[in-house]
């Protein structure tokens, strides 16, 4: 008996120790996978920018007061705050800044959506009144939300007026801060042409797939946004084009790029949320509310005034050091450093002048900024056609500018880089001289123009060239 009784113990002792390696080993593949599809996803870098993510808010803030001034808000606080508590939960997984989020139901029934930089997000009535569930309104709103993560509205203002504006203008932007001018010139108010919303193809590429990443992240089905699009085609082919579409480029393979973006996140999460409860008590809500009218124009902006005039003191032999995510390097310490991430203009006090139209314009320091290349489809991009692209780029904007002397190989930081020397009309008088060194990185073409007015370049020459070897990029 007892015999018995320990072999038929050790049944079951075989069987638990077997259910126990299985749930092992399907933990362990669980484990191993998640990393895999988690560095499977497509990753994103926001694109060169003249402005500060607190500018980005702050452009939000005046444009989102032009908005509602045309708009037709609906000022219900039950859906207010199902759109804003819907919306924390989509931002909590957004990367980059952490921007004050808002969002606000639109009184329109055309399909459509946008977000101002910053975060201010504004959702027609028609969206949830023709989303099936929350997870499709999710989506819609998650992929608005990649636009301010990911900072195109300000990236698109930035190359617009970087293409406008002569170079000693763009340093003295840098220098300045100013916001309003520049807004005035691109055309960023709140319209329908607005440069703040007029995005490229291939950031409402990334929209979509950063859009699919943070419902993915927050716990909805990725699947919706795909669906919502196609929801949104076949309203097309019935021969009424949405307004999603006038407003949001729709390339053929849009669709399909979402899908493939959910089969690299591994299809939908375990447990996913589709509906609740909330959205079709505030879709019943939506659905009643009367059609209102569209306001007024947007307001103009105004202006900033110039910066002071005259000839600054001497650079000095003290140095100090400033650092971003870009480069180190080291500047005079009676100068100043101006701008932000990606641009940043370094100036004695007087360097930045009045050009004689309301503009501060730099007359004596550096320019450091981005560059972004156009790739030939055939070859890779080389150093010497990224700074040729650059040079036309700013006479394009600069009409007196001349090459002085051709290109030449140096050494920034390491790097191989390439010196050319240019001359043009100085917002000071006369003429000036403008040492350009451009070093191509994984970020752009990086460029360092350092100017001064010919009559006083040589007091300026060696603060230059010691600037310039002090640079340092990470690695």
């Amino acid at each position: 008996m007892s015999s018995g009784r320990a072999c038929g113990d050790a049944a079951p002792t075989v069987a638990r120790r077997s259910v126990q390696q299985a749930v092992a080993l399907v933990l362990a593949m669980t484990l191993a996978w998640a990393p895999v599809a988690q560095a499977e996803r497509t990753r994103f870098k926001p694109g060169w920018n003249l402005f500060s993510p607190a500018q980005d808010v702050e452009i939000g803030r005046q444009v989102s007061q032009d908005a509602e001034r045309q708009l037709p808000i609906v000022n219900d606080s039950r859906i207010e705050s199902y759109l804003n508590t819907l919306g924390r939960r989509l931002t909590a997984k957004a990367p980059g800044e952490r921007y004050p989020y808002q969002f606000k139901l639109v009184n329109d029934r055309a399909i459509n959506a946008f977000c101002l930089p910053g975060g201010y997000v504004y959702v027609n009535r028609g969206v949830i009144e023709n989303a099936d569930n929350e997870t499709q309104l999710a989506g819609v709103m998650a992929h608005e939300i990649s636009h301010a993560a990911l900072r195109h509205g300000t990236n698109q203002a930035s190359k617009a007026y970087a293409a406008q504006v002569p170079l000693a203008i763009l340093g003295g932007v840098l220098g300045s801060n100013s916001i309003g001018a520049v807004l005035t010139q691109v055309g960023a108010g709140f319209a329908a042409n607005s440069i703040l919303l007029k995005y490229s193809r291939d950031a409402e590429r990334q929209a979509d797939l950063l859009g699919a990443q943070i419902l993915y992240d927050a716990g909805y089905d990725p699947r919706g946004i795909p669906q919502f699009f196609e929801k949104l085609e076949a309203q097309g082919r019935g021969g009424h084009m949405p307004d999603w579409f006038s407003s949001h480029p729709s390339p053929e393979n849009r669709i399909a790029g979402v899908n493939n973006e959910i089969e690299k996140l591994g299809g939908a999460p375990p447990n996913y949320k589709t509906n609740s409860p909330e959205f079709r008590a505030v879709r019943g809500n939506v659905l009643s509310l009367p059609t209102i009218g569209k306001g007024s124009t947007p307001a103009r902006r105004e202006e900033r005034g110039p910066g002071r005039a005259g000839r600054p003191d001497l650079p000095s032999n003290r140095y100090q050091s400033y650092q971003n995510g870009l480069l180190r390097m080291s500047y005079p310490d009676n100068w100043k450093a101006y701008g932000q991430e990606g641009a940043v203009t370094f100036a004695p006090e007087g360097g930045l002048v009045d050009d004689g139209h309301g503009n501060a314009a730099l007359a004596y320091g550096v320019i450091v900024n981005i560059f972004e290349p156009h790739a030939n489809r055939y070859s890779q991009v080389t150093l010497e056609d990224a700074t040729d692209q650059l040079i036309d780029d700013l006479r394009h904007s600069n009409p007196a500018m001349r090459i002085s002397r051709r290109h030449e190989r140096v050494r920034i930081g390491g790097e191989r880089a390439l010196s050319t020397y240019l001359t043009n009309d100085s917002t000071a008088g006369g003429k000036e001289y403008l040492w350009l060194v451009t070093v191509l990185r994984p970020d752009g073409l990086v460029y360092f123009v350092s100017v001064a007015p010919e009559r006083d370049y040589d007091d300026y020459d060696q603060a230059f060239q010691n600037m310039l070897s002090s640079v340092r990029f990470p690695r």
